[in-house]
């Protein structure tokens, strides 16, 4: 296996095409928002942070929408365990996809981890999965902003992000952390 290559702001970000929940291909190339894409990658089905996580962005997806924000979720779970999440997790208002390998999550930076049996939920988590990622990509398909775990813990809270967002679209403020030396 691959490992991880940092991504950089200011700089294109591989094109990414995924399954969606209810038949549909998603392709970045393809979007066209006003501002920005953004990509929050989660861990899957049996991280119960997660659950939580995205019913917050399900909650505040208009809101993103209304600042120019395309919004997708994707994991590299399996269609099944995807529309079992979209389901129970009522996540009505996202696009959930699935599939997303682990060498594509390579190729964005992601962390890899060994599934270790049954979780909290009594969830059996898959051999391999990846780790949180989220990732603001401008319309010319240029990396804005991204973060990126090996941990379930302490992600950007949605409402931090939107905030932020607000700030960039007013002040014209330019992605950060572009120098590679």
């Amino acid at each position: 296996m691959t490992t991880p290559t940092p991504l950089i702001p200011r700089q294109p970000t591989p094109d990414l095409n995924i399954e969606l929940v209810g038949g549909e291909n998603w392709s970045l190339s393809a979007q066209n928002p006003q501002n920005f894409t953004m990509i929050v990658v989660y861990r899957g089905l049996h991280c119960p942070i997660c659950s939580r996580y995205l019913a917050d962005l399900n909650a505040k997806v208009d809101d993103f929408a209304q600042q120019g924000v395309n919004v997708v979720v994707v994991s590299s779970d399996t269609p099944e365990r995807a529309a079992q999440a979209k389901q129970e997790w009522k996540l009505d208002k996202l696009d959930v996809g699935f599939g997303l390998s682990l060498e594509e999550g390579r190729k964005w930076g992601l962390y890899i981890s060994k599934g270790r049996g049954t979780t909290s939920t009594g969830v059996i988590e898959p051999d391999l999965f990846l780790e949180p990622g989220l990732f603001l990509i401008r319309p010319n398909g240029e990396l804005y902003f991204v973060t990126v775990q090996s941990m379930p813990f302490a992600r950007p809270a949605f409402g931090d992000v939107l905030g932020a967002v607000k700030f960039v679209i007013a002040n014209d403020y330019p992605g950060r952390g572009e120098v590679v030396d």
